[in-house]
């Protein structure tokens, strides 16, 4: 598969955190007029400019634009993107490519890097598959430059089909943009209908292409403010980077809902990225979050921060922590390993069992079966061994293997189960087909008892920041009580996370995160209906399947 290249020119281990600027009062710097969000207000006698947008470039070698399927797999809720930012750095393209990696458990369909060149021309390549996949030296000679953007994709908003593939990359009359975006937008619809009527024209069915006909029509100046203006018209989840000619700006939302952190590499560069995971892979120290609200302006001048919008509590996704992140990351000022680890113990604590052994459901499960075990006293073991070479299609045989998806990727150890009571500790159930497959699996290796330990509350409703849930409709939780999941999925026992509990863990600091999918409660109003198109077990299982089963829905 090639891709191509297209030239633009013109509680626990808590960090400190420094005071958040944008939950008191913008700062000096920001002109007064951008402090509060304005409408959206489209001359129609006066169209917008025009703006061209570049998404993918790469096709499959069969021509097709959506991938073949095959059933079961695991029934997850998906973190939609991972973003990254380098400034001043003259390895930037490598350097972006090797954070790419680092996050490429945040997206896996799609891999994109934007650089500017010496010429102050930018530059991007796109492609669909893994990062190694979309990459190769022959690609990153083609990157050069000190500054540069990446974006590994899973899709939200947007089929997953080569033209939505970011960073995008802009041009119009006052010179080239790109950004890539990690969130979802629950206006898109609104605006977009909008700016159709008044004369744009839209390249790709993502909520990303949105904000660069926002900065395209911003009369703000100078040209950050543009971003800024055009950030104040969007609502719900974005941590965005951006890249110009001479600039590098990051954004997050004024609540904080998705994750970004700023670095600093031994040279001087600054990098921003998702997760701190991608950071320690490039030798980049961690220096703070991303304030939500905060927008940061990356030049030869230095770094300066401004204030997008004041918010006094922020609503972090609680998820990260549960499930997104890895665990060796920081998130929201927090070790990822430990509040998994303490979610593990808080279940030996509350839910305890009479067991012989304790597993996990690799890999997200794991740290807190650690957590588990070394609460209870009862032995930690692999009783589940995930394999991570399950491509993206696979041939089944014609002759039907039940639970044939669940088998290729986790396989039980019968010397470890045979006769045994075990505690099989996962981080979610969403809609139980998966979780019914794995308690299926483990009796058939023998195990005498099957207790089923969720390191997280109930899942009772869909998120609409960033996050690829099924419908509340199609959710277990939200039908069925503990008892009744149980039932379904087969196990002897079943045990959640305590919400009361999470929030008594979260301490002071519980009021910051968003616990939508556990409550129902959204701190920003969906102004659209989430459906899923095509259902079936890939929405469902989430290991592989087509491009059209995953496109999402909108009704009003």
């Amino acid at each position: 598969m090639a891709a191509t290249t297209t030239t633009f020119s013109s509680s626990l281990s808590l960090i400190p955190k420094p005071n958040n600027p944008c939950t008191t009062k913008p700062l000096s710097l920001l002109p007064k007029p951008f402090l509060k969000p304005s409408p959206l207000s489209l001359s129609s006698s006066s169209p917008p400019p025009p703006l061209l947008v570049h998404g993918v470039s790469q096709y499959f070698s069969s021509g097709e634009h959506s991938l073949p399927s095959f059933e079961d797999g695991d029934e997850k809720p998906r973190e939609e993107c991972g973003v990254v930012g380098i400034f001043g750095d003259p390895e930037a393209s490598r350097l972006c490519y090797l954070a790419l990696h680092a996050l490429q458990h945040r997206g896996q369909e799609g891999a994109g890097i934007v650089t500017v060149s010496n010429e102050k021309v930018l530059q991007t390549i796109t492609g669909v598959g893994l990062v190694s996949e979309v990459f190769n030296e022959s690609k990153l000679d083609q990157l050069p430059g000190e500054f540069a953007i990446g974006h590994v994709r899973y899709s939200t908003a947007g089929a997953s089909m080569l033209k939505n593939v970011q960073p995008f990359v802009a041009g119009y009359r006052f010179g080239s943009i790109g950004v890539a975006h990690n969130g979802n937008l629950v206006n898109y619809k609104q605006l977009r209908a909008t700016l159709e009527e008044n004369g744009s024209i839209f390249n790709t069915s993502s909520d990303t292409e949105v904000v660069l006909h926002l900065i395209a029509i911003s009369k703000a100046r100078p040209f950050f403010m543009r971003i800024v203006d055009a950030c104040e018209k969007l609502q719900g989840a974005y941590s965005m980077v951006f890249v110009t000619e001479d600039k590098l700006v990051a954004v997050r939302d004024p609540h904080g809902f998705r994750p970004l952190v700023m670095g600093r590499r031994s040279n001087g560069a600054v990098v921003f990225a998702s997760e701190t995971c991608a950071l320690d892979l490039i030798e980049a120290t961690y220096e703070r979050e991303v304030y939500p609200g905060e927008v940061l302006v990356v030049d030869k001048d230095g770094v300066k921060s401004q204030c997008l919008m004041p918010h006094n509590e922020p609503k972090q996704c609680i998820f990260e922590h549960i499930y997104f992140s890895l665990p060796n990351s920081i998130v929201f000022g927090r070790s990822v390993y430990e509040s998994r680890h303490v979610f593990g113990e808080i279940l030996a604590t509350e839910s305890p069992v009479d067991c012989d052994v304790v597993i996990a459901v690799p890999d997200s499960g794991v740290v807190a079966a650690l957590g588990y075990a070394a609460k209870s006293g009862v032995a930690f073991q692999q009783g589940l061994i995930r394999s991570h070479y399950v491509g993206r299609t696979f041939i089944e045989p014609s002759q039907k293997i039940r639970d044939f998806g669940v088998k290729l990727k986790l396989s039980p150890v019968r010397g470890v189960l045979e006769g045994k009571r075990v505690v099989v500790v996962d981080d979610s159930i969403v809609r139980g087909t998966t979780s019914s497959k794995i308690v299926r699996l483990l009796r058939e290796a023998g195990a005498k008892e099957v207790h089923m330990r969720i390191a997280s509350p109930p899942i009772v409703a869909s998120c609409y920041y960033g996050v690829d849930t099924p419908s509340s409709e199609e959710l277990i939780s939200n039908r069925m009580s503990v008892q009744e999941i149980s039932d379904f999925i087969g196990s002897d026992s079943l045990a959640f996370l305590s919400f009361d509990t999470l929030k008594k863990h979260l301490g002071d600091d519980s009021k910051s995160f968003c616990y939508a999918c556990f409550t129902g409660d959204y701190p920003v109003k969906p102004a659209e209906v989430k459906v899923k198109r095509g259902g079936g077990d890939f929405i469902d299982d989430g290991l592989v399947g087509s491009f059209d089963n995953i496109e999402a829905g909108w009704v009003r």
